[in-house]
């Protein structure tokens, strides 16, 4: 399924609204390295590849800027081991 998924870098987030409830991933950046340090769905949304698709524009994003990733946040890091 395709997301509507905006970046909001004043608060280092992506973020995604699906039926009323907001998704989203939350970063830092340190010495060229973006980390997702929070990955977070709400319940009601929970299993339709939201987070998948949010951690995955946030990587993209990091690609595009030569940016390192890094995962904190679990998810982030066991989807980093699946997609290197």
């Amino acid at each position: 399924m395709e997301y509507t998924i905006n970046h909001d870098k004043a608060r280092n987030m992506f973020t995604t609204v699906v039926d009323g409830h907001t998704a989203y991933v939350e970063y830092r950046l340190q010495k060229g390295v973006l980390d997702i340090i929070h990955t977070i769905v709400p319940r009601p949304v929970e299993g339709r590849g939201i987070a998948a698709a949010l951690v995955k524009r946030a990587y993209g994003y990091a690609l595009e800027q030569g940016l390192q990733r890094a995962g904190t946040c679990p998810y982030a890091a066991k989807w980093l081991e699946r997609h290197p």
